[in-house]
């Protein structure tokens, strides 16, 4: 497992809450709040965007 520092969970009204995390190597990491041995990589940027999309209500969906 990767040596992921994970920021604090955002939690919307009403839906799942999750975490961002980052690590040494620059990589960005997205899971649900509690589940951080199971997580998502991706870019900084495109995980960025997910959640900037998401708080914007684009993608309620995802959640």
């Amino acid at each position: 497992m990767a040596d992921i520092t994970w920021e604090e969970p955002f939690c919307a009204e009403g839906s799942s809450c999750f975490q961002l995390g980052t690590d040494a190597d620059g990589n960005g990491y997205i899971t649900l709040a509690g589940a951080e041995e199971t997580y998502l990589r991706d870019s900084r940027d495109a995980l960025r965007q997910l959640i900037l999309d998401i708080k914007a209500g684009k993608a309620d969906h995802l959640l």
